[in-house]
């Protein structure tokens, strides 16, 4: 196919979104009433995440308010802050039921890993870059450079901030995407093919260790984004993978170089309660590297949600839940407890 110019409305770059208050929707007293008490009917279904859903979440105004935020992710600007939850009155778990309960009024609750992690962590987990089946949220203190997840929507709440550092980032894709097509459309054609993707050690029992997809897909006259340029690069490992062209590399430095430059991205300091939700398919994310003081008990911790958007009627199948459908199998919610001081 012949790549063409997408969801030019979207061609925002950081001049545009320079004002904070533009993509930050700031609770209310009205905001925090409804979700103490939807958080109290929650609590009087179950303590377990998995057991509440959207109907067990009551929300009114609120509500109202979440349903421009999803509108705004997948046709408007793609990303979204959401400032923030009381962390003076609640602790951990309840913090956690409460993201919970806003995202799944955002959307469906998709698996993260082969533990079917549905609720995960994002915190240093003790691995390191050099593993080569570490994945982003495990990795802790260095920096993280643009990428998306696996989902839909990706959400990130902040647990507790890092004693220095850890800002997140995110850039827009679409832009970049357009720009480049305009002066190399050859990179673009090159991230259209359907290209080998790493695994992590979790594919499907008796699977191949990588899978396939493009970076960009057009489907229904929208642009669709998967790019994670280091599980690309690492399919490498694998002999069986098809080999990466010297075009393909270059389209993807190319990427990553224009997520860098600072017209097209945007940082955020989450703070405790803040969170943050990201179109995958329009907006790359990362962070900055950090400094913990974990012997004073501060440790950046943040929950993370992956979600399966209720305003897109129609996906390519590549971008489906068929790729992990396998990490499915069993849904559970990730528990790494805070670090005492």
């Amino acid at each position: 196919m012949i790549p063409r110019p997408l969801d030019t409305h979207v061609n925002w770059k950081s001049d545009d979104v320079r004002d904070t208050a533009r993509w930050t929707v700031t609770l209310t007293p009205a905001d925090h009433r409804e979700l103490d008490h939807a958080l109290a009917v929650a609590r009087s279904v179950s303590d377990d995440l998995l057991a509440i859903g959207r109907e067990a979440f009551p929300l009114d105004g609120l509500l109202l308010k979440l349903r421009d935020v999803a509108r705004e992710l997948i046709d408007g600007r793609g990303f979204v802050r959401i400032a923030a939850l009381d962390t003076a009155r609640y602790g951990d778990d309840d913090l956690t039921m409460l993201y919970w309960g806003i995202g799944m009024h955002l959307g469906d609750p998709w698996p993260q890993n082969k533990h079917g992690h549905v609720m995960g962590d994002v915190t240093d987990q003790g691995r390191r870059i050099t593993d080569p089946e570490a994945r982003g949220n495990e990795l802790g203190l260095i920096a993280l450079d643009y990428h998306t997840d696996g989902s839909d929507l990706v959400g990130l709440m902040c647990l507790r901030a890092a004693k220095s550092g850890g800002l997140s980032c995110v850039a827009n894709v679409v832009a970049i995407y357009n720009d480049l097509l305009a002066r190399r459309p050859d990179l673009v054609a090159a991230l259209y093919e359907d290209l080998p993707w790493d695994f992590r050690g979790e594919e499907p029992p008796g699977g191949k260790p990588f899978y396939t997809r493009p970076v960009f897909t057009e489907h229904d006259g929208r642009l669709f984004v998967r790019f994670i340029p280091q599980y690309i690069k690492a399919s490498q490992r694998h002999a069986q993978a098809p080999r990466l062209s010297g075009l393909t590399l270059e389209a993807l430095d190319a990427v990553s170089a224009m997520a860098n430059d600072p017209a097209y991205n945007v940082y955020m300091d989450l703070r405790p309660g803040e969170m943050q939700f990201i179109n995958n398919y329009h907006v790359l994310h990362g962070r900055t590297a950090y400094e913990d003081d974990v012997l004073h008990g501060i440790k950046r911790h943040l929950k993370r949600l992956w979600l399966a958007t209720r305003s897109l009627k129609s996906r390519p199948a590549t971008f489906d839940r068929v790729v992990q459908s396998h990490w499915a199998r069993n849904r559970s919610v990730s528990k790494i407890a805070a670090v005492a001081p």
